[in-house]
């Protein structure tokens, strides 16, 4: 699983998701992507499950960039313990993810390929997300 190797704090408050960033919506490796249409949160898990399926659609030819790392920690407190005595312990982890983001680029393999490796990776996100290429950016 991907988790920091060092963070400055153990743990974090939830903040909220939303907003556009702007240095992260255009294509910079691969000529196909994968880009959020909305705002919200992409455990570690779900990152190496898209990863893994993509990987398995293209039988391992072309390259993929995954453009999002988890680096948020999640933490929840064991069952039927009462409320109190401070935070959980870090259960898992997971990225933020804005509108308009892209969080998987592809290389090295045709377009209609690309296509429906990206259409097995909507059903695995939680997200909406669309289908973009060098062409239609």
């Amino acid at each position: 699983m991907y988790s920091p190797k060092r963070t400055k704090f153990r743990k974090y408050q939830k903040g909220r998701t939303g907003g556009i960033k702007p240095n992260q919506t255009d294509l910079k490796f691969g000529k196909y992507g994968l880009k959020s249409l909305e705002s919200g949160h992409i455990s570690a898990r779900t990152i190496e499950a898209v990863r893994r399926v993509m990987t398995r659609k293209f039988k391992r030819t072309g390259q993929i960039w995954i453009r999002v790392f988890p680096d948020l920690p999640i933490t929840n407190k064991p069952a039927e313990v009462r409320m109190g005595k401070g935070k959980g312990s870090v259960s898992y982890w997971v990225c933020s993810i804005q509108s308009g983001q892209i969080l998987y680029e592809m290389d090295g393999i045709p377009f209609q390929l690309a296509k429906t490796g990206s259409q097995l990776a909507y059903q695995k996100l939680p997200l909406k997300t669309e289908f973009v290429s060098l062409n239609s950016v």
